[in-house]
């Protein structure tokens, strides 16, 4: 058994992409637009994932997040999901937790759970999907202003 991708659907393919690729540095690797089926689908990699495989084996060798984008109906209403925490949360390894942190609050961002112990934070996408930071390697030095920050929403 090998993992292959976590799927996502999303309502604003635009707003999403703003946050996984230019908040969280994800980059596109593949879309697929199905006109008979009315979706597109965007698959995502992590930085450091680039390199491991030709495009054809990433395919099958990367961990993806597969973002879903059900297009509007013929009245050109989106379906609008709930529950983006049902599955739990995704998860990246990140190379300054606080950078990024910085980063993503800077982008208008919430950040629900500060790294305060400068291991860990957690974010949500723009369909609520609960994203965990955690730093690369040791920890980082408690630091201002996340140690004082606090807890903001759920996660």
């Amino acid at each position: 058994m090998r993992y292959l991708h976590t799927m996502v659907r999303v309502k604003d393919i635009d707003a999403s992409l703003r946050f996984y690729c230019d908040g969280l540095g994800l980059y596109e690797q593949r879309r697929i637009d199905n006109d008979a089926g009315r979706f597109t689908l965007v698959f995502l990699a992590a930085p450091e994932d680039r390199d491991m495989a030709t495009p054809t084996e990433a395919l099958r060798g990367q961990a993806h997040v597969e973002l879903t984008y059900n297009w509007p109906d013929e009245t050109g209403a989106v379906e609008d999901y709930k529950g983006g925490r049902n599955f739990g949360h995704l998860a990246y390894e990140v190379d300054d937790i606080y950078a990024l942190c910085q980063h993503l609050s800077d982008m208008g961002v919430v950040i629900n759970r500060p790294p305060r112990d400068g291991a860990m934070a957690f974010v949500r996408s723009p369909d609520g999907i609960s994203v965990e930071l955690l730093q690369k390697g040791r920890p980082k030095p408690p630091a201002e202003p996340w140690v004082s920050m606090p807890n903001s929403g759920s996660w």
